[in-house]
């Protein structure tokens, strides 16, 4: 581990961001930012959505289930998660979708083409994913005419830390090579589209013990940074676009160092999102 940190934040200074946050209001009437999800099984898709909430809400919030065995996708069907502001009725003007997982064998997880749908606005809130066929123009869930509310303004690329060694051998488990072929043809459409994209790296506490120690560690982190390249030189992302983050998921509390690595990711997805939106 290194003295120096090879990218600056304000640790614990939150100010700035949640007031950025807060106080978004998209230029464009009516519209509400769609941020979507996408990754391999067990990535922290789900428990990113319970974090930003958390961190928005200052308390441990859990509503989007997760699973802590693992194995197979916990989440089957297309869920919107809109964030409460304040009081009961007023919401937050972006909304994130999570999706079932990627996995390698093409029996199970969710199957490229739905996520292409989605990203286009054609699947509905509540579709149920099936790993056997993609969602049908004549299925009742599919969105015949969709509007600029029902397509996807931001794309996340959710990687857990602790397994995206793709030439690490020390990493505890290695990406499928059938997962990054799926993940890099979603990002090809997204790039089609000109939808902006952004990963983030999660379980960096699990990747680094250095950073399990203390969460400030993470931008002084060799091994981090190591992973971080790796997954911009096999995925395509530039480094700039990656972002480290903590999930909160045993945790009782939340902390000012973990919102900071959340609250980094939330904005660039937001301001991402706006430039997208306005460009349209």
């Amino acid at each position: 581990m290194g003295n120096s940190q090879w990218r600056s934040v304000p640790w614990g200074n939150n100010e700035r961001e949640l007031q950025i946050v807060k106080e978004y209001q998209p230029f464009k009437k009516d519209v509400q930012l769609r941020i979507m999800l996408y990754g391999p099984v067990g990535a922290g898709k789900s428990s990113f959505i319970n974090s930003v909430e958390s961190v928005l809400r200052g308390k441990i919030t859990n509503r989007a289930k997760t699973d802590g065995i693992g194995g197979k996708s916990f989440t089957q069907k297309y869920t919107t998660y809109k964030i409460q502001k304040g009081g009961p009725g007023t919401h937050y003007p972006f909304v994130f979708n999570d999706i079932m997982g990627l996995e390698k064998d093409e029996s199970n997880g969710v199957r490229v083409e739905d996520i292409k749908l989605a990203m286009m606005g054609y699947v509905k809130d509540g579709y149920e994913f099936n790993p056997a066929s993609a969602l049908s123009a004549n299925n009742q869930d599919y969105n015949k005419n969709p509007s600029l509310n029902d397509r996807v303004h931001v794309l996340v690329c959710v990687i857990p830390g602790n397994t995206a060694g793709l030439q690490d051998d020390n990493a505890t488990l290695q990406l499928p090579t059938e997962d990054v072929k799926k993940l890099r043809e979603v990002r090809l459409t997204a790039r089609d589209m000109g939808i902006p994209e952004i990963a983030i790296l999660t379980k960096i506490d699990e990747a680094c013990p250095e950073v399990r120690e203390n969460i400030q560690n993470v931008y002084k982190s060799k091994h981090l940074k190591k992973k971080i390249e790796e997954v911009s030189g096999v995925l395509g992302f530039p480094i700039s676009c990656i972002f480290p983050v903590k999930n909160y998921d045993s945790e009782l509390n939340t902390s000012d160092d973990t919102d900071t690595l959340i609250l980094s990711a939330l904005t660039r997805m937001i301001e991402s999102g706006e430039d997208f939106v306005n460009d349209l």
